[in-house]
């Protein structure tokens, strides 16, 4: 815990960005009769049956100190999807920084041994020399910021029912260009202090000395 609140009072380095990154879903439904509209005295109506679609995974990664943010749609969230995502930020977003430094929770499929199941054995260490791993904590997943950044998709852009993996895909992506734009940074106010305070229960009790 403490090594990830660390990492967040460092200051704004260009050439060792940290990245928060997570995972969420979003179902697909739709609507079996159409909502009635709102008008003068009734608020809009929804049938509260509606036809599902399946379901899509949001992948979220996000730099804090910038603001920036990158959403991608998947049908499955393995660690080939993962991996992709890695390989993403390092080709791609951050393909001059020095060490990429990536905040993750402890979900099986964030392993960096992955790595060497999908590219050869120089390949993937090649990648994993540009990456440094950050785990919060279990039960602390709260500590990643791009938890946040989740939350405030879900409630900007997927508080809705959203029928066609199409459209999902088509309103991330605006949400994700006027977010971007608005250039909003997080911020974080939770310290290494406060968490010896308010979260003494997480912390081992110290041997009493004989």
């Amino acid at each position: 815990m403490e090594d990830v609140l660390d990492l967040y009072r460092e200051p704004y380095d260009e050439n060792r960005p940290v990245i928060c990154f997570d995972e969420s879903s979003k179902a697909l439904r739709g609507h079996k009769r159409d909502p009635l509209p709102a008008k003068p005295g009734a608020v809009e109506r929804i049938d509260t049956h509606y036809e599902r679609n399946g379901k899509k995974k949001i992948h979220l990664a996000t730099e804090p100190l910038t603001g920036w943010v990158n959403v991608e749609i998947t049908d499955r969230r393995r660690t080939c999807e993962w991996i992709d995502r890695m390989v993403e930020l390092a080709d791609v977003h951050y393909p001059d920084a020095d060490c990429i430094r990536v905040v993750v929770d402890q979900l099986n499929t964030h392993n960096p041994a992955g790595f060497y199941r999908f590219f050869p054995p120089d390949k993937a260490q090649a990648y994993l020399d540009r990456f440094e791993f950050h785990y919060t904590p279990k039960h602390g997943s709260w500590l990643n910021m791009a938890e946040i950044e989740i939350g405030v998709l879900k409630r900007k852009c997927l508080d809705r029912r959203i029928y066609h993996a199409a459209t999902l895909r088509s309103e991330v992506a605006a949400w994700q260009a006027r977010h971007n734009a608005a250039d909003r940074l997080i911020d974080w106010q939770f310290t290494t202090d406060d968490a010896r305070i308010k979260l003494r229960r997480l912390y081992p009790v110290p041997l009493e000395e004989s």
